[in-house]
């Protein structure tokens, strides 16, 4: 007698083994909780004023340089009180809490000359947006360790109008600043913050390890231009939970960097985890996956997490030239509320930084898996475009069911992929009809129920 294939799939789900041996270990499971510091100032002791006019840059960057000389006595607080504090872009320092109060605001200057011009990424090797160098960030820190922003639902606004008007109309002579940008740092720790009207990105951890973004919210509206929540970008050990994001552009986007200069620079993003997230976008993805992801994505673990108001929910993007791998993803119990396509992964997207680009450069997309999804409202069910040369392979669609409000003949459009599907609906392409189980990347379960990341013997 033949065995459904339903209990196969179960069967070898008990049969998963950890990846790398760490398979239980889920970073938002070991969250260090952040230490008092046993020094603090106000801004106020170096003369700043709350009154959205005057200028603060020199009084955070005084505050900081000051504070810098506690980093071997237990580290330290710079206390930021109700008020509108406008400012330029400053660096933070190691063992030191940025911490706003309630109805403290943080305000990016308007004028960009209060900005610094700093180099590009090495693994972008120019401009995102523009060649040559790139707007330093509002709120910085580089190479840094044990370093927190937090407070009691402070706001950091970058008042970034300016920036979008200047972005369309091609008035910029360097690529936007973001709101917050830490590079090459560890042990870094956001929450407790709402994030404004960011120029671009909100916040940028970039070759980075062991990041907690916990209890922030995320607003730009919905004309922002490429305005996107959080990216973590070439960087491990990262945790995102309990966040409200709701962006021009994509929610949460992880990235490992530019074609050649990517390639090159060699850092993944690894290890990340992301639960219990409400991700909204109006013109890109609620979460999305490169196109920027020449250092390679993987062993990400997504759950518990509700799309809504979004273009698209879950997008995985690549091109010829890019190199790199989109592989070993487990994205579990969504919920997706009014998108109008569910789940994308195309192999065309996106552009390069220059013409040294290797064209057979070609990236790998391979064991994705998503299970237990439920949708409402949604137009499209899928788009899956993989590359002729460098097909997509083992996408794995197990227990989603998709409320259609469209009459399309075809809710899946494929070609170049394929995978193993269970127990969805609308019924999916053949392309993902594989009887094959064996090939999907699944969840190790284990006695308290939770999920860590394993692939399917």
């Amino acid at each position: 007698m033949k065995m459904p294939v339903a209990l196969l799939v179960l069967l070898a789900l008990c049969n998963a083994i950890k990846v790398n041996g760490e398979g239980n270990n889920l970073q938002c499971d070991h969250n260090p909780t952040s230490q008092p510091r046993p020094h603090s100032v106000s801004i106020l002791e170096f003369g700043a004023v709350g009154d959205g006019k005057t200028l603060n840059t020199i009084a955070f960057q005084n505050a900081i340089f000051y504070l810098k000389s506690f980093a071997d006595k237990g580290g330290a607080q710079l206390y930021v009180p109700p008020g509108r504090w406008l400012t330029g872009s400053f660096n933070l320092t190691s063992h030191l809490t940025l911490f706003l109060e309630k109805g403290a605001v943080i305000l990016g200057s308007q004028d960009p000359s209060h900005w610094d011009i700093v180099e590009p990424l090495p693994s972008y090797g120019r401009g995102i947006e523009l060649p040559g160098r790139r707007y330093r960030s509002l709120v910085n820190g580089y190479m840094l360790r044990d370093v927190v922003i937090t407070g009691d639902n402070g706001t950091i606004d970058g008042q970034g109008s300016v920036w979008w008007e200047w972005f369309t109309s091609h008035s910029l002579n360097y690529t936007r600043p973001h709101l917050v940008e830490f590079v090459s740092s560890k042990d870094v720790h956001v929450s407790n913050i709402t994030f404004l009207n960011a120029p671009a990105y909100n916040i940028h951890p970039v070759y980075c390890s062991n990041v907690h973004i916990h209890n922030v919210s995320v607003y730009a509206p919905p004309g922002s231009p490429y305005t996107v929540g959080i990216v973590p970008d070439s960087s491990d050990n990262v945790c995102i939970e309990d966040c409200n994001i709701s962006t021009g552009h994509d929610a949460i986007a992880l990235k490992s960097g530019w074609d050649e200069y990517g390639i090159a620079y060699g850092r993944p993003t690894t290890n990340v985890h992301i639960r219990s997230v409400h991700l909204q976008s109006s013109t890109g993805s609620s979460l999305a996956f490169g196109s920027e992801m020449s250092g390679g994505i993987s062993n990400i673990q997504v759950e518990h997490v509700h799309f809504y108001n979004s273009f698209i929910g879950i997008q995985f993007r690549t091109t010829k030239g890019r190199g790199g791998y989109l592989r070993e993803i487990i994205i579990s119990d969504a919920n997706m509320l009014n998108i109008n396509m569910a789940f994308s992964a195309i192999g065309d997207y996106g552009s390069h930084p220059d013409d040294k680009f290797n064209p057979n450069a070609f990236p790998s997309l391979e064991k994705i898996t998503l299970h237990d999804i439920i949708g409402k409202n949604i137009i499209m069910a899928g788009n899956f475009s993989g590359i002729q040369q460098a097909p997509f392979k083992s996408m794995c669609l197990f227990n989603i069911s998709l409320s259609m409000s469209s009459t399309f003949s075809s809710c899946w459009s494929c070609s170049n992929v394929s995978g193993y599907s269970e127990m969805v609906f609308p019924e999916p392409c053949a392309d993902l009809k594989n009887s094959n189980a064996s090939l999907c990347f699944s969840i190790l379960m284990r006695p308290n129920g939770r999920g860590g990341s394993g692939a399917i013997l």
